[in-house]
């Protein structure tokens, strides 16, 4: 295996407790810095770990011993921040989206191209045994050619549980371009790169009131769209149908179903690493549950970065795919907002399946 891939963190919010997690198990990946606007929170992060440094953002950038930064700021800072940390002569893994529009996500792989450097996206839980597996299904064949796939994810918002939550409300935000690239990575690495979109959008009230933490009864005020509908039309034919939403209450299911000519399938929910896969043949009464057969197992966030420590840059998280999904999800956005179809300006090269292997 080598020596581990040393890496930084930018970010100490509310997810980097889910990276360390992971990289606390990993023999790929050392931690050896982080850094945070809130000097006060990467001290946190840094009392957790033992031999890890807190430093400012420009002395971590410097530091000649990391060879990756993982960006976990806000969605509005990721391209910036992401452009900071190539022009440090760094490898980028960021959380997703990879930018809050698709010009500064363009702007980012374009920088990381001239420099030689590579360029990671969140999310990979596609890298888990649930997607990975329902890959193998559909690319055995057992499902026959897939027609249609629908995906769902329904909450009252995050203002409930989130301390901070003004980002999910501003643009960059909203439910598509938060939840929506577990969903939407998840149906590239299932069916394909997507070459054209339908969409409808709307807003179910102007502010949201913080439920947790000392800004507990503070007003954020609404700025963009918080129900997103889209149909997604693959390069191979079929069609995928989203909603996503910030404004209703529950659903009974969060997964993703793919419904082919011989057979349709349960996806577990993409925003976690494993779960049952189910497949029912036409003429069977029941589902049936599939065996974890390709995809790391027991994954957690950062499970990207480890895959890019065992192959390079040939790594699956990519910002390629990245990339991809944010151009489907703005472009439902837009095709909402224009009420006409929308053709998708890239595309993406599927990553080859992970094969069956322990994290």
């Amino acid at each position: 295996m080598g020596q581990p891939l040393n890496v930084g963190i930018i970010g100490c919010g509310s997810i980097v407790a889910q990276y360390l997690a992971t990289f606390a198990r990993l023999g790929t990946v050392r931690l050896v810095a982080v850094a945070d606007l809130m000097a006060e929170r990467a001290a946190a992060v840094a009392a957790e770990v033992p031999g890890v440094r807190a430093l400012s953002i420009d002395d971590l950038l410097a530091d000649p011993e990391i060879a990756l930064v993982v960006n976990l700021t806000i969605p509005l800072a990721h391209a910036e921040v992401s452009e900071r940390i190539i022009a440090a002569g760094k490898d980028v893994y960021s959380e997703k989206p990879l930018a809050a529009d698709g010009a500064a996500g363009a702007g980012v792989l374009r920088v990381a191209t001239d420099a030689g450097r590579w360029v990671g996206c969140a999310p990979d839980t596609v890298l888990g045994t649930g997607t990975q597996t329902a890959r193998r299904v559909i690319e055995d064949g057992a499902i026959g050619r897939p027609i249609a796939a629908t995906a769902t994810m329904v909450t009252p918002g995050h203002e409930r549980w989130h301390p901070n939550p003004d980002f999910y409300y501003l643009p960059g935000g909203g439910p598509l371009l938060d939840m929506g690239p577990y969903y939407v990575s998840a149906l590239i690495h299932l069916l394909g790169p997507v070459v054209s979109v339908i969409g409808s959008a709307s807003r179910l009230r102007e502010e949201r009131v913080i439920g947790s933490g000392e800004r507990a009864g503070e007003r954020v005020p609404v700025e963009i769209d918080t129900h997103i509908t889209g149909v997604l039309e693959h390069a191979s034919g079929a069609l995928s149908t989203l909603v996503m939403s910030f404004d209703a209450v529950a659903t009974r299911s969060a997964n993703i179903e793919v419904h082919g000519e011989a057979g349709s399938m349960v996806v577990p929910d993409p925003n976690t690493f494993d779960g049952d896969v189910l497949v029912r043949m036409l003429g069977d009464t029941d589902w049936v549950v599939e065996a974890p057969s390709a995809g790391y197992i027991d994954a957690g966030r950062g499970v990207g970065i480890h895959d890019r420590a065992l192959v390079g840059d040939a790594a699956r998280a990519s910002g390629e795919v990245g990339y991809h999904a944010l151009n489907v999800m703005e472009s439902v956005l837009r095709a909402a907002a224009t009420r006409t179809s929308v053709a998708v300006a890239s595309t993406c090269t599927v990553p080859p399946r992970v094969e069956l292997q322990k994290l």
